[in-house]
């Protein structure tokens, strides 16, 4: 399974050169877990930068992986994930929802690099 972090949709829906990181992944909804926190970031980010339905596409698109919720176990263990690694909230159940989902985090936020079960390319 794969979780690609908001930083990997926004690159690939923007066409961005690490897209082609992010691209197979994303062309694998069978095996993409996707955190309801990227679809509220992506969905934000697409509505500011283009208008409500280019970001109403972009979140069906999302939407064929399986979308992982915001449980309380895994807010728990986004908690303690963002103290371990000083992350941001966002960032935290990003990589705590792939980790409960034993999925590869693929990202290309900094946030993440050097993490156990993460795929990180340097944003160009």
């Amino acid at each position: 399974m794969n979780v690609v972090d908001t930083s990997g949709w926004l690159a690939y829906f923007a066409g961005e050169p690490n897209a082609k990181h992010f691209a197979p992944v994303l062309l694998s909804p069978q095996e993409l877990v996707v955190p309801t926190v990227t679809i509220y970031e992506v969905f934000k980010v697409v509505l500011r930068e283009a208008n409500e339905n280019a970001a109403l596409q972009a979140v069906a698109a999302m939407q064929k992986g399986v979308v992982a919720v915001l449980t309380p176990k895994l807010a728990l263990a986004a908690g303690k994930l963002s103290l371990r690694y000083a992350l941001p909230m966002a960032d935290a159940v990003i990589l705590a929802t792939a980790q409960d989902s034993d999925a590869t985090l693929w990202t290309q936020d900094a946030h993440f690099k050097g993490l156990e079960g993460v795929k990180f390319f340097a944003k160009r």
